[in-house]
């Protein structure tokens, strides 16, 4: 592979991750929205932090360029300079859409490089929410009386001017530090004079990163007069500074001398605390100790250089080769503090620990995958085969043996399809937040069931029905404050989503406390537009009104608005939902808010199964619906329910329920029949059948669009003998049979 495909591959990767941080960081700020959460803020930093350092490795300048803003507005929220409000919070949000808008142009083949009218205005926002800084160029606060005392044995006398003040004098306590400053001790080289470098100089340029709270000049290397060179350098210092620059930023001012000079910068004793719970808080990944520490900026990358150079010259003194400690070196240099290292130390086993045991993640093409999925139900199939063909003992056995394997085959590549919705719900946080301000509405986004599984294909097939029923619910079902606040409600509106797995099947619902839907109103249009007469208006129950805003350009919206009132958007919402085999309901009540339940399969590949036939004809249950199955009582069983351990139990005949006529010849005894009690919302029923042929693990095949009118069918699968079965939907096979219900209410219901 060439170099340029190589760093192609790694382009990709890196636009891979960027939009995965991104979407941490939209997540991070709509939390942050609710309260102020030093750890959150601390992820979105790591998260800008982390692609700016890779876009920088790219030579993405405009990523790079944008991205220092907004870091540097995040940084100051950290140091606790800047509070999250709502404006800091909508302008990083803006923030973070532009750059992935720059990380998206990168994909394409741009670069950004050239900064539009909406990034400048954008900077511009991002600098003006900055705090101010403090200028570095001020007086030195006057000295305490305690600065004029006489100095106790073994302090340093520290002299600092400025133009603005006369000397004055400030004494460190030995092995005391301010505690909120850096400390700096420099040696100069002794050729920097001769070099044309001052000494000064560089005190003076790092003032501009911050204060300059002591400064104690050493002279203990100067030599006897006679001994004197006017062109070498004696001097050394020892400084206390003051500053949110990080560690890199203040070793950068002396660059030009790090070479030949001895530069110690030890951070605040406050701050080391801050560090160990920096590196805490770290993504566990495999970091070696030096990386972790340059990552948290309690070292440098000179110095993590200059302590390996000294962990491989030490190595040549050793016997066998050893090695001593990189922590150890670090802190016998004094580039950082014991305690950090430890904390550096135990994140590397933590990461170590994580790794071994959850393993290394995969990126897997999705078309991939899909073809693995398919080659399984084929092997599947086969495997229901070779079952039936299996004669002799030793090769029923071996055909045990291999539906066993099939089976967990079949688990494990379905697993690699399920994906918890909770990541796609979490995508509405920001749609309800941005709509609620343009709506003028206060709407509160609540998820539950956010854990619950289903086929990624799925997923992906109701993000956009889910979106209309969010923006519907929003515009309107949900009312204004001032609404709410007249009609006794919170002012506050509460859109609930939710998932659920309920027999076989995932319901999702999207639920508003609104206004409801206006049966009135809806009646009305219906008579306008013919679908239905103004008798039945007043006749036609609840819920066959409420599927009449399903029709085809069909809306009840007063104003015509960016959001709705055009008709389109909730035929199609049906649609699709039905095209992937789910069904949409609706339940409404004036005053108290709307519910739309959406019933999906759990997946559209393969699900386990029990067969049963009725009328000659093989069928397959989902067996996440199946109960239990029972005998069927022939004698004197007229009145259509079964009392099932003190409870009613409504039957149906699957016979008559799907229009088919038995194929038992005329003057043969009919078959025994059985009964299958199956669940679907909330409601047991039993199904009357003819045989029960046990589990059977179902390849779904999707019927074509000749056979879309049926109810009660979702599919159909081939069996091992070649023949065709229909895959039974149960939550609309009860619902196309409005009988079953009917004895549900019977008081001291008898068996037969």
């Amino acid at each position: 592979m060439s170099f340029e495909q190589q760093m192609l591959q790694a382009l990709q990767a890196f636009i891979t991750e960027a939009r995965d941080l991104l979407s941490g960081m939209e997540h991070s700020l709509l939390q942050l929205e609710g309260g102020s959460d030093p750890d959150m803020v601390n992820e979105l930093f790591r998260a800008a932090h982390t692609i700016k350092g890779s876009a920088g490795l790219f030579g993405l300048d405009g990523v790079v360029r944008f991205t220092h803003h907004l870091e540097s507005l995040l940084d100051q929220m950290r140091a606790g300079a800047v509070s999250a409000d709502d404006a800091v919070v909508g302008t990083l949000l803006d923030a973070r859409d532009h750059l992935a808008g720059l990380i998206e142009a990168v994909s394409e083949g741009g670069d950004g490089l050239q900064p539009g009218p909406n990034e400048q205005a954008l900077v511009a926002r991002l600098q003006s929410l900055q705090a101010p800084t403090v200028p570095s160029s001020g007086p030195a606060s006057a000295p305490s009386p305690a600065a004029r005392e006489p100095a106790a044995p073994g302090a340093v006398t520290v002299h600092t001017s400025s133009p603005q003040a006369e000397d004055k004098v400030v004494r460190l306590q030995p092995q005391e530090a301010s505690t909120a400053s850096w400390h700096i001790s420099l040696r100069f080289g002794r050729d920097c004079l001769r070099n044309g470098m001052d000494p000064l100089a560089f005190i003076r340029y790092l003032r501009g990163l911050g204060d300059i709270v002591a400064l104690a000049t050493l002279d203990d290397a100067l030599p006897a007069l006679p001994d004197l060179d006017p062109e070498s350098c004696y001097l050394g210092f020892e400084i206390n500074f003051r500053s949110e620059a990080s560690k890199a930023d203040i070793e950068a001012v002396f660059e030009f001398v790090r070479e030949d000079s001895d530069i110690c910068i030890l951070p605040a004793h406050s701050r080391i605390a801050e560090y160990v719970e920096l590196i805490r808080s770290l993504p566990e990944d495999e970091l070696r100790l030096g990386e972790i520490l340059v990552q948290v900026g309690t070292l440098t990358r000179h110095e993590l250089d200059h302590a390996l150079r000294e962990q491989e010259q030490g190595a040549q003194l050793l016997p066998q080769g050893e090695r001593e400690p990189l922590g150890q070196i670090l802190v016998r240099e004094g580039a950082t503090h014991e305690p950090i290292v430890q904390a550096a130390l135990d994140k590397q086993r933590q990461a170590k620990e994580r790794r071994s045991r959850e393993g290394q993640m995969l990126r897997v093409a999705a078309d991939k995958l899909d073809a693995l999925i398919d080659l399984v139900g084929e092997l599947v199939i086969a495997s229901a085969g070779n079952s039936l063909q299996a004669q002799q003992p030793a090769q029923v056995e071996a055909a045990a043996e291999v539906t066993r394997l099939v089976e967990e085959i079949r688990e494990r590549a379905l697993k690699l399809r399920m994906v918890e919705i909770g990541e796609t719900f979490a995508r509405f946080q920001r749609v309800v937040r941005d709509t609620a301000r343009e709506l003028g509405k206060d709407i509160a986004l609540v998820i539950q069931g956010g854990e619950t599984e289903m086929d990624k294909s799925l997923v992906e097939s109701i993000t956009d029905p889910l979106m209309h029923l969010v923006r519907n619910s929003m515009d309107h079902g949900l009312e204004k404050p001032d609404v709410r606040v007249a009609r006794g409600k919170p002012a506050q509106g509460t859109l609930r989503l939710s998932a659920t797995h309920d027999a076989g099947s995932i319901v999702i619902e999207v639920v508003d406390d609104g206004a409801g839907l206006n049966r009135e109103r809806i009646c009305a249009k219906a008579v306008q537009r013919g679908l239905i007469d103004a008798e039945a208006a007043h006749t036609l129950p609840d819920a066959e009104v409420w599927k009449l805003i399903f029709e085809p350009g069909f809306s009840t919206a007063e104003t015509i608005t960016d959001l709705s009132g055009r008709g389109v958007g909730m035929d199609v919402v049906r649609r699709n939902i039905e095209a992937i085999r789910g069904t949409i309901d609706i339940h409404s009540e004036a005053g108290a808010g709307t519910t739309m339940r959406l019933r999906l399969p759990l997946t559209l590949a393969i699900i386990d199964g029990f067969l049963i036939e009725s009328a000659g004809r093989s069928y397959v249950l989902p067996l996440d619906a199946v109960v239990e199955c029972l005998q069927y009582p022939e004698q004197g069983q007229q009145q259509g329910y079964l009392n099932l351990r003190g409870e009613v139990l409504p039957l149906l005949h699957l016979e008559r329920a799907l229009g088919t006529r038995s194929e038992t010849p005329a003057g043969a005894s009919p078959a025994r029949r059985n009964v299958v009690v199956v669940s679907a919302s909330g409601q047991r029923v039993g199904l009357v059948v003819e045989r029960l042929l046990g589990e059977y693990q179902t390849v779904i095949k999707p019927l074509g669009s000749l056979f879309a009118h049926l109810r009660g069918i979702g599919g159909s699968t081939i069996l091992g003998n070649g023949r065709v079965a229909l895959i039974l939907d149960v939550p609309a096979l009860l619902a196309a049979a409005p009988e079953v219900t009917r004895h549900r209410a019977l008081p001291g219901a008898q068996a037969a």
